[in-house]
This record gives structure tokens, sequence and C-alpha cells, in this order.
């Protein structure tokens, strides 16, 4: 009589895991839930999906492990009727300890090796020139983008909201990328910390005052992509906004024709409100 509550108890959730993944995968969950349309909106999003996914089914499994064991200990070993005193006391099982410390140090140095080599991956420059170099300044509240090879820029507009509805009541600032095109972004700060996020990207990149910053990837789906500011960097920094427009190289270079009519030149570090920052001289009293 046990041994068969015992073999029920281990089925149960054996049967509710083999049910679930029967069941299939939607798309969201293919993505681990993280806000993408696409596994190749760049060339590192699929590879940061695969971290992701990887990390949540190792845990998973050492959670159900986990659950388990407890389960299995509070129902076998729970006290029966007309039982009294304590149970039998162990202590000191030393298989048992080596087991919990040394199996959480391979978990640990497995998830630090692989998060090391997708950074590394994303991180380093890659060896073939960019084709396209973008400055990208963040000041309160707003956006400006210089294209470094076209000189031409996009100003900081700082995102209006009806106060009512909190709708937008003008367009977001847009940055726009051709598709298929090795991109460098050089992410600088006119005054405080920032954090540059493009959300679809599944990356983002502090802004440090002073410091210089950068960014690599080739967009590689064409469609519109939302970015804010993820740095808590004052009173309006929820309307630190902006979007991107991934585009064909035509549609890119006809932006780039009109916007430098409006915009010729760059703006640079012209409008930075740190003066006083190493290598720019004291301020003059």
């Amino acid at each position: 009589m046990l041994r068969n509550r015992r073999f029920r108890w281990a089925v149960v959730p054996a049967a509710v895991v083999v049910i679930l993944a029967l069941a299939g995968c939607t798309q969201q969950q293919e993505f681990g839930f993280l806000p993408i349309t696409s596994l190749n909106t760049t060339n590192h999003t699929s590879e940061v999906v695969g971290l992701w996914n990887t990390s949540w089914i190792v845990l998973m499994g050492v959670g159900l492990l986990t659950w388990g064991l407890i389960i299995w200990a509070a129902v076998v070993y729970r006290r029966r009727k007309g039982q009294t005193g304590l149970p039998v006391q162990l202590r000191y099982n030393m298989p048992i300890e080596i087991f919990y410390t040394i199996v959480p140090l391979i978990l640990v140095l497995g998830f630090f090796a692989f998060t090391a080599k997708t950074q590394n991956n994303i991180e380093t420059p890659p060896t073939a020139a960019p084709q396209v170099k973008i400055d990208v300044y963040g000041q309160r509240w707003a956006w400006t983008f210089d294209y470094m090879n076209e000189k031409t820029y996009s100003p900081g507009i700082q995102a209006q909201t009806e106060a009512s509805t909190g709708a937008l009541t003008q367009p977001l600032n847009t940055l726009y990328l051709p598709v298929d095109k090795r991109v460098e972004i050089k992410i600088l700060s006119r005054d405080v910390a920032h954090s540059f996020w493009i959300v679809n990207f599944l990356y983002k990149k502090d802004m440090i005052p002073g410091k210089a910053n950068y960014m690599y990837f080739i967009p590689e789906k064409i469609g519109t992509y939302q970015g804010k500011c993820a740095e808590l960097c004052g009173q309006y920094h929820s309307l630190m906004l902006f979007q991107v427009k991934v585009v064909s190289d035509a549609d890119y270079k006809a932006y780039i024709a009109a916007q430098r009519k409006i915009y010729p030149g760059l703006l640079g570090a012209n409008y930075n409100a740190n003066t006083n920052l190493p290598g720019t001289g004291a301020p003059k009293g």
C-alpha cells in the first residue's frame, strides 16, 4: 500500500511535465516571453533568446527536482496516526552535502561561461568596418542622432503626452537604420546617466557622462521598433522615448537626402551640459 502511494506521488509530477511538453509551445513561449516578434531582429537576438531559454530550462529542471524532493520528504516522512516522539535525527550526510555544494557550483560556472561567451560575441567589434556610424546623444529627456558618414542629424525632441489619456501628441524622434548593414552606434550622454535601449533588439547600453560606449549589430528585419531610456534620469524619464525604423537601403538613402536638406552637418558635443568633465579644462571664474 505504501509503495503504491509513493508510486503515485512520483508519477503525477512526471505526467504533468510530459503533458506540458506535448502541448507544444506558442511563438511567445519559444521567444521566452521576451519582447520580440522575430528571432532575427538583429544578428544577435537569436543568440540572446537561446541563452535565455536554455537558462530557464536548466533552472526549471533544478526547481522541479528540488520541489519534488521537498514534497516527497514531506509525504513519505510525515507523522502517521499514533506516532509519538521525535523521529530519528540524522546529520552530516557527506555524500548529500558534497552533492548540494558541487552541483550549484557547476551550474554557476556554466551560466557564467555561456553568458560571457554570448556577451563577448555581442560586444567585440566586428573585423569588417561598419557601413553605418551613428552617434547617439542622450539628454534630459530626449535623443539626438548624428549620422556620421552622411553628415546630417536628427535633433532631440522630448515626447509629449495628453494629460488626460497619456497618449502621445506628436511623433517620436526616429532613428533610421538600413537593413542588413553593419551598424556601429556610439553612445554618449550630454548630462546625466541614461541607458540606450531598443527593446526588440534585446540589448541596452548605459550612457555614462564623459565616457563613450558602443553597440555593434546588423538589423535583419524591416520594421518599426520602440526605444526608451532604461536608467532613471529625472522627472520626465518616462517620456524619454524614441523609435527605430529599419528600412531598405533605398529608403534609408532617401531619408538621409531629405534630412540633409533640413539639418546639414552634425550637432556633436556642442550642446553638452557637462562643461567641467576631465579633459575639458577648468571652468573660468
